[in-house]
């Protein structure tokens, strides 16, 4: 297998401030964090196939578990006040083309079931200006297929433990925090 190092400093190079390798049978699936999309109802929900109930939730998640050895995580750090705003957007957007671009790479790399994974809906990041997602309601081709890449959430990801198993502190759940942290996921074949 390969040793993947040129794909962590592609998504550092990306805009990723630290990307690690980690064992994907480390990565954990809960069905309580998937629930989360649907109470309270996150605004994402139904919008995209990248989200529920379009994705597998958690038991997809553990079976494609089976299929992969190691997994490259990647996170993104903002000061407080840029998460908590518009500008948060940028940032999930940024998580999903990091995703994408390093899925890519992955793949002529010779990882062919490479599959990246991020955080927030799609159509919110990508497809805001149109009233409808173009998948869902008129049965067409994305229009952001080199961008748009399925939600962790939707999965039952548990982001924080992957971040701890990264060897990083989740920054930003914590009163006083200045930073808050974003990660991404490439599963890796």
């Amino acid at each position: 297998m390969p040793d993947f190092t040129d794909l962590i400093k592609l998504a550092e190079q990306l805009g990723a401030d630290e990307a690690v390798l980690i064992e994907v049978a480390e990565i954990v699936a809960k069905d309580e964090l998937a629930r989360l999309c649907r109470e309270p109802r996150c605004e994402g929900l139904g919008n995209s196939p990248s989200c529920p109930p379009y994705v597998g939730g958690p038991a997809a998640f553990r079976k494609m578990q089976q299929e992969y050895r190691k997994a490259l995580v990647f996170k993104v750090e903002v000061p407080t006040d840029v998460a908590m705003s518009i500008e948060r957007n940028e940032v999930l957007a940024l998580i999903h083309e990091i995703g994408a671009k390093v899925e890519t790479a992955a793949r002529k790399q010779g990882a062919e079931r490479a599959k990246a994974f991020a955080g927030g809906s799609c159509k919110a990041l990508f497809c805001a200006d149109y009233p409808e997602c173009r998948v869902l309601d008129e049965k067409k081709p994305c229009r952001n297929p080199h961008l748009a890449r399925e939600s962790m959430s939707g999965y039952g990801i548990d982001v924080g433990r992957m971040m701890a198993t990264a060897g990083w502190e989740q920054k930003g759940r914590k009163k006083g925090d200045a930073v808050v942290t974003f990660a991404g996921l490439v599963l890796l074949d």
